[in-house]
């Protein structure tokens, strides 16, 4: 019977890092880590926040998948989640950013000056109703 759990395991891990992997070569295939990498001057670290975006979606999957209790308390939950949020929101203002959604919205509605103003109004927007889901919803 151990020869069927190992071949599952085999087979659910393979799974995973397989689904990681796209998951991580979609990312940088849009070009966001280099981006990232262009706005805060650390070019050099590139292969290192490839590996670190694969080895996270990686392992994320493992906690999701075993669902493996992690004694983190309600303090380390809000800090996780912040990096969670952090990341969420700056993958979508970077893909926003990639496929010029902005730069076509301005042009679209006549917008010339504040459009720093937009992109923080968005994220503002977004944090607010991630508060609200998070704390009256629940």
């Amino acid at each position: 019977m151990w020869v069927n759990e190992v071949i599952a395991a085999i087979v659910g891990l393979s799974g995973g890092m397989v689904v990681a992997t796209a998951l991580a070569a979609f990312i940088i295939g849009l070009g966001i880590i280099p981006r990232y990498a262009g706005v805060t001057h650390t070019g050099h670290n590139l292969l290192l926040y490839e590996d670190a975006l694969i080895l996270g979606t990686f392992l994320g999957n493992i906690l999701y998948l075993y669902q493996f209790h992690v004694p983190f308390g309600h303090w380390g939950l809000a800090v996780i989640g912040i990096f969670f949020g952090m990341f969420l929101g700056s993958w979508i203002i970077a893909l926003g950013e990639v496929v010029n959604v902005f730069a076509i919205m301005a042009r679209r509605i006549g917008l010339t000056k504040g459009v720093g103003l937009v992109v923080l109004s968005i994220a503002i927007g977004k944090t607010l109703g991630s508060l609200i889901q998070f704390f009256l919803m629940t």
